[in-house]
Parts: C-alpha cells; sequence; structure tokens
C-alpha cells in the first residue's frame, strides 16, 4: 500500500470519527442543522421507533430529545472497515443516558445501551452517513435524584437543554 493510499485511508477514518462525534455533540445541544450534517438526507435510518430517510429523522428524533432536560449520548472508538475510497461500514457501541425533570423537582430517566451499525458514503469530497440501523441491547432505570443546584463552596455551572440555541453552545 502506497504512503498516499494510507494517507488517503487516515483522513477518511478521521472524518468518519468527526461524524460520529458530531452527532453525538448536536444531538446533546439540540443543533438541528448540525444534526442534520451527519447524514445524507436519503440515508435510510431504521432505530425501531423510526424507519424513513434522515430528512425525515432529524425533526422526529430532536423533538423527542427537546422533552429530556438532561441528555449524554457517547460512543466508543468506532470499528471502521474502509471498503472502497467513497464507502465504509463502522460500528460504534453508544451509551445514552436522560432524565427528565419532575414537577417535585427531581430528575429520572434510563441509562440505554447500544451500538450504531452505519454504512458511510464520501459524496464529492464528504463523508457522511448514508444508512444507519440502531440496535438496542440494554435500557436501565435511573431513579429519582435531586435537583443539582450548585454548592455555594464549591459551585458548579448546571445546563438543561430544552431547545436549540443554548447560549453555551459553540460552533466547532
Amino acid at each position: 500500500m502506497s504512503a498516499a493510499t494510507c494517507l488517503d485511508d487516515l483522513l477518511a477514518k478521521d472524518a468518519i470519527i468527526d461524524i460520529l462525534a458530531r452527532y453525538s455533540r448536536t444531538l446533546d445541544w439540540l443543533d438541528e442543522a448540525g444534526q442534520a450534517s451527519c447524514f445524507w438526507p436519503d440515508a435510510a435510518i431504521d432505530y425501531g421507533f423510526f424507519k424513513g430517510i434522515a430528512a425525515d429523522f432529524v425533526p422526529v428524533v430532536l423533538a423527542i430529545e427537546s422533552q429530556i432536560a438532561r441528555r449524554w449520548h457517547m460512543t466508543s472508538p468506532p470499528a471502521i472497515r474502509l471498503i472502497n475510497e467513497a464507502h465504509a461500514e463502522v460500528e460504534t457501541y453508544g451509551l445514552t443516558a436522560g432524565a427528565r425533570r419532575s414537577d417535585e423537582g427531581t430528575y429520572a430517566g434510563t441509562l440505554y445501551g447500544g451500538r450504531y451499525l452505519d454504512a458511510f458514503e464520501k459524496r464529492g469530497s464528504e463523508w457522511r452517513i448514508a444508512r444507519r440501523d440502531y440496535v438496542l441491547d440494554w435500557s436501565h432505570p435511573i431513579p429519582d435524584q435531586p435537583v443539582f443546584d450548585p454548592d455555594a463552596a464549591f459551585p458548579l455551572p448546571i445546563l438543561e437543554v430544552l431547545q436549540g440555541g443554548h447560549a453555551k453552545y459553540r460552533a466547532i
């Protein structure tokens, strides 16, 4: 394998890893345009509760996520198999936690473990997800937690992202 081919492969894998990080980040911050930029609009999506194309999926998943006061989508390093210069198969494990705030002021939610089975495609000079199947392996309830008000002796900022455009969100 030539040095140029090795470099192209590394650049492709780096672009794919960046998209997977962007997926989690834009979902957590409810950034609809950023979330849409992870998928080709015609990408086939199957999450069980949704089967269709990415252009229709993004508004649906963001509507669901916006009902959750705190969310974290974390992924493992992906396993990437480059098929050719424009196609890759990718598998990534994911942990997702989400919590809703109750009227009593506590948070409760669920921790999910699953995997993303993706096909990536490069069109022009850009890689994006062309097909995604999500497989839920397990879930575990997160019981009521007290409101995490900052401790005056050790104040930490607390985030609740209920809609896009949060003041702390930065374009990266």
